[in-house]
């Protein structure tokens, strides 16, 4: 009879050390993250004026959001296919609008003008991103 409770408190005791995140619950949660940080620094790239806009500034948001598109394709092999496939084009849509926006910005000039280009094309990303990557489920 004790080795039948020893048997099953052991059985009992491994099943729960193998009870750890999934890698589908690790990919969302990178998913999510990465996201969630994308969104502040397009947040914050479309509220800059020629008064709080900086050449660094801007960098460090471009290179954040480069990265967190780059984590959210990395976690994307470990998803369930629907959502898989929900962040796939989202991601896509995102990138493909990115850089159409890239391309526009820089054609000007005077420092006022790309301002307001700046100013145009941070606010075309956000609506970008409210249109794919928001829509991405992380409940």
């Amino acid at each position: 009879m004790r080795f039948a409770i020893a048997a099953v408190l052991a059985a009992l005791l491994l099943a729960s050390a193998g009870c750890g995140e999934s890698k589908q619950d690790k990919a969302k949660k990178q998913v999510c993250s990465a996201r969630s940080d994308l969104q502040k620094n397009v947040n914050e790239l479309s509220s800059l004026t020629l008064a709080t806009a900086s050449v660094n500034g801007i960098k460090d948001n471009v290179n954040a959001i480069t990265n967190d598109l780059k984590k959210i394709k990395d976690a994307q092999g470990n998803l369930n296919a629907a959502r898989k496939a929900q962040v796939q084009q989202a991601t896509q849509e995102f990138e493909s609008q990115l850089s159409s926006i890239a391309k526009s910005i820089g054609g000007s000039t005077s420092l006022s003008s790309a301002a307001t280009q700046l100013q145009s094309a941070a606010k075309q990303l956000a609506a970008s991103y409210k249109q794919t990557l928001a829509k991405v489920d992380c409940s």
